[in-house]
């Protein structure tokens, strides 16, 4: 049953859940806010919607780039490389993404008559991200369920998993993951040493899966 609808932005974590679940997925709505890697993500995010003949949704919301204050909306040269932490990833923040979008999804999703939001959110981006945390999660469905007329819930089957555990998943299933999209850079190859390159390779290589994706480092 198409019960359900999906955040989609591309990466290996959201395109994992778009496989994973697709038997229960309706519809994919991916957001464009004017971050540096917004165009290549959507890239990946059409490719696999149409290869799964998913209706795809891609909204705009340049109001995020033009008053909201991140690196990730200021140009590849302001992303900072290194570890995936807290003290280095701070500045990829952009303040309550995930809410904004998710607001947007509960709307869409009560129109069309879906009972479930997928978000793919996971256990390595709770330090750094507030709005992935699990007592996030736990807010929004609250709010968004008594918000809608049909009860739409969040479901986030990966809150408390990592992501290489996700790519373990996605291994069994036989994804392509040169076919996702990770770097905050934007640029035409993975840069290989932001934060997001460094935590893509790590999970792929604990997740014994070759990692056939181009980096220019």
């Amino acid at each position: 049953m198409k019960d359900s609808l999906i955040v989609l932005s591309g990466g290996l974590d959201s395109t994992t859940m778009l496989y994973e679940y697709r038997d229960r997925i309706g519809m994919a709505v991916s957001f464009h806010y004017g971050s540096n890697h917004n165009d290549r993500e959507l890239e990946f995010a059409k490719l696999h919607c149409e290869r799964l003949d998913i209706p795809h949704m891609i909204i705009r919301l340049p109001f995020i780039k033009q008053f909201f204050k991140s690196s990730l909306l200021e140009g590849a040269e302001a992303i900072p490389e290194g570890n995936y932490d807290e003290e280095n990833m701070k500045s990829t923040v952009v303040p309550f993404r995930n809410g904004i979008m998710l607001s947007i999804a509960a709307g869409i999703a009560e129109n069309n008559h879906f009972q479930y939001i997928m978000l793919a959110n996971h256990a390595g981006d709770h330090t750094i991200y507030p709005d992935c945390r699990p007592e996030f999660v736990h807010a929004m469905n609250e709010a968004v369920q008594a918000g809608t007329w049909n009860g739409v819930q969040l479901l986030t089957p990966y809150t408390h998993i990592t992501k290489a555990d996700i790519a373990r998943r996605g291994k069994a299933m036989g994804l392509d993951y040169a076919e996702t999209w990770s770097c905050y850079k934007g640029g035409e190859h993975h840069c290989g040493v932001c934060g997001t390159c460094r935590e893509r390779k790590e999970a792929l290589a604990l997740a014994g899966i070759e990692d056939k994706t181009i980096y220019d480092s």
